[in-house]
């Protein structure tokens, strides 16, 4: 990784830290929104305890990285200890930049609040995921549960989170659990189309009994080439051919439908394809061989 790279990931990670300060800040803690994590408990405990909900992320977050050190190791711990002491840092920073937008925006709506905060939520995590970081905090809790409950990292997720909205919804009420619902789906959706990307092709595989039609439509209607890969089967030992090509999205539809009136019986495995790298491009249509 050279110095440009280096520095867009870091500037990427603040930014992405920043917009998740601000949507707690603006949409979170004033609307009682708990979405799991550890600002998700600070917002109920000031509500049961008025304790500081700052300050409760502050201990928490420390707390949680000793306890990561002790019992995940440093290796592990390296790569929380920046976004659980940036966080923190960045909600006490752009708690006067939110005051701001709070009287700007005088959103009362509770779902375009809602709906807000989820696409903030969601851009904001997709981001520090996609530089490969944390903020701290939930993560290490769902790593305990992971390594010594023997569960999978996505079960503890699931486990730690929805103990933190049922207990939102004791006190809160059944309203907030399903705003929180709301805010998660939306979110995850944006978190997942960051971190892997749009589709803008599929990837076709199409093994057929007419070959050479379905071949002579891609290079004579389509100007394009294709991968043939042999096939097996493993019922009848047959050996056979399967064309892969990849097709953008505008002419998916067309391409398909050609093929099947080529070959009604044509079997087709198709896959979205969020990246090309390399190969041939053919014509002005980018289809792209192996």
């Amino acid at each position: 990784m050279n110095t440009r790279q280096i520095i867009f990931r870091g500037i990427t990670f603040v930014l992405g830290v920043f917009l998740l300060a601000i949507c707690y800040n603006v949409f979170l803690m004033p609307n009682n929104l708990v979405v799991g994590g550890m600002s998700g408990l600070a917002i109920v405990f000031h509500e049961i305890f008025k304790w500081s909900d700052t300050i409760f992320i502050y201990a928490s977050s420390i707390i949680l990285l000793i306890i990561s050190f002790i019992f995940l190791g440093k290796e592990t711990t390296s790569n929380t200890v920046i976004g659980s002491l940036l966080y923190p840092l960045m909600i006490t920073m752009t708690s006067p930049i939110a005051n701001c937008l709070i009287e700007i925006m005088d959103v009362e709506e509770k779902i375009v609040i809602v709906a807000l905060a989820g696409l903030l939520y969601g851009v904001a995590h997709g981001l520090i995921y996609k530089m490969g970081f944390t903020t701290g905090g939930g993560d290490v809790i769902m790593q305990l549960l992971s390594k010594y409950a023997k569960i999978s990292t996505a079960r503890a997720n699931f486990m730690y989170n929805i103990i933190i909205i049922l207990l939102s919804g004791l006190v809160f009420g059944m309203s907030s659990m399903i705003y929180a619902v709301i805010i998660l789906a939306v979110s995850n959706i944006l978190i997942d189309k960051i971190i892997v990307g749009i589709s803008n092709s599929k990837v076709f595989f199409i093994c057929t009994q007419k070959p050479k039609e379905i071949k002579a439509i891609i290079r004579d209607e389509y100007d394009s080439g294709f991968t043939i890969l042999p096939t097996k089967s493993s019922y009848s030992n047959k050996k056979n051919e399967l064309i892969m090509i990849v097709v953008p999205n505008r002419v998916y539809h067309a391409f398909k439908n050609r093929v099947l009136e080529v070959d009604p019986q044509a079997f087709f495995l198709i896959n979205d394809c969020y990246e090309v790298e390399g190969g041939q491009r053919k014509s002005n249509l980018p289809f792209f061989e192996i």
